[in-house]
């Protein structure tokens, strides 16, 4: 049965479907499949670990057939994740990426120091804002609003744990991805040597 596309709670069962949205989206909103040709290499930082870890913080949209073409994920409690992630994630996927021994001589290569490196996710500018995000959408699926409905779902389910701040980071380059951000009420905060990325971040409690 068909039936309308729209929002719905992740299931385990969406996991090849974020895993494909990841990469096809994730060179700065584009396919990336020609900089990382592992398909898992990508979901395996960026997508699963937040499925696998706080699957009550994830939400997809779904095409009305049973597949999911969006979705949003994140955590509630960036440090605690980064414990877990370290602890409960890497152990499962370490044997696949082992961590680098030389300096990166790929994007692939410099995706995968980040694997080993979730620490980066702790910044103190960002205490206030203890919850992050990934959110991604197949391109025949931008621009008609589900965007918004999945942070709805998100920013609501994080009010509901009493989390009052979330913060996301993105390439400075994506000016799409910005001005989606923008009209969603996301503000850029300063961090010092940010590098190539932005930070924005935004109250769970304010309507969009």
């Amino acid at each position: 049965m068909t039936l309308l596309p729209g929002l719905r709670a992740y299931r385990s069962s969406d996991r090849d479907a974020l895993a494909d949205i990841c990469v096809r989206t994730a060179d700065n909103g584009g396919d990336s499949r020609h900089l990382y040709p592992d398909p898992e290499l990508m979901p395996s930082i960026f997508a699963a670990p937040y499925a696998h870890l706080e699957p009550d913080l994830a939400f997809v949209i779904d095409d009305g057939t049973g597949r999911a073409v969006g979705y949003i994920l994140g955590t509630a409690d960036t440090p605690r994740f980064v414990t877990e992630f370290r602890g409960r994630w890497l152990p499962l996927v370490e044997d696949r990426y082992p961590r680098p021994e030389a300096a990166p001589r790929s994007p692939s290569d410099e995706m995968i120091a980040l694997l080993h490196d979730p620490e980066r996710m702790v910044l103190p500018e960002l205490a206030p804002y203890p919850a992050h995000l990934h959110i991604d959408l197949l391109p025949d699926w931008q621009r008609r609003g589900y965007g918004r409905e999945l942070m709805r779902a998100f920013l609501a389910a994080l009010d509901a744990k009493g989390v009052k701040g979330v913060h996301l980071c993105m390439l400075t380059s994506n000016t799409r991805a910005r001005a989606f951000y923008d009209r969603l009420g996301f503000a850029e905060t300063e961090i010092p040597d940010p590098g190539p990325v932005t930070y924005l971040v935004r109250s769970t409690a304010a309507d969009l």
